[in-house]
């Protein structure tokens, strides 16, 4: 069962061991997934800093990190997020599109998306 849905942020506190790490191992010992597009952004961010990416994904998935495909649905819903005076990239607004679809919290270290029933702060 899916408790909830971890943004890119969220992923790599855990993987480098930062404030909040402990959340997503909790989140990820529940039941967490990952949004396709933020998947691959974890990706980026580890090939990124010279990490080793097979590694990276086997261990997200020894631990059942559910990866969710982006569907259109999850598309329209990110793109009537956008607002003008936001600072929530693409990836992150398909983050709250998956929970959104999901019924289950995002969690993020991302400040802008602000807090509430549905964004969860890790820090």
């Amino acid at each position: 069962m899916i408790v909830a849905v971890l943004d890119a942020s969220a992923l790599l506190a855990w993987l480098q061991d930062e404030p909040g790490a402990d959340i997503v191992q909790d989140l990820l010992d529940t039941g967490s997934a990952c949004s396709a597009v933020n998947y691959a952004e974890v990706a980026q961010k580890v090939r990124t800093r010279g990490g080793n990416w097979a590694l990276t994904a086997d261990l997200m998935a020894s631990y059942g990190l559910q990866i969710e495909p982006a569907t259109a649905d999850d598309a329209v819903v990110a793109a009537a997020l956008w607002k003008d005076d936001r600072q929530v990239s693409l990836a992150d607004r398909f983050c709250l599109a998956t929970a959104h679809r999901l019924g289950v919290p995002a969690w993020t270290t991302d400040r802008a998306w602000g807090s509430s029933d549905t964004v969860k702060q890790l820090r």
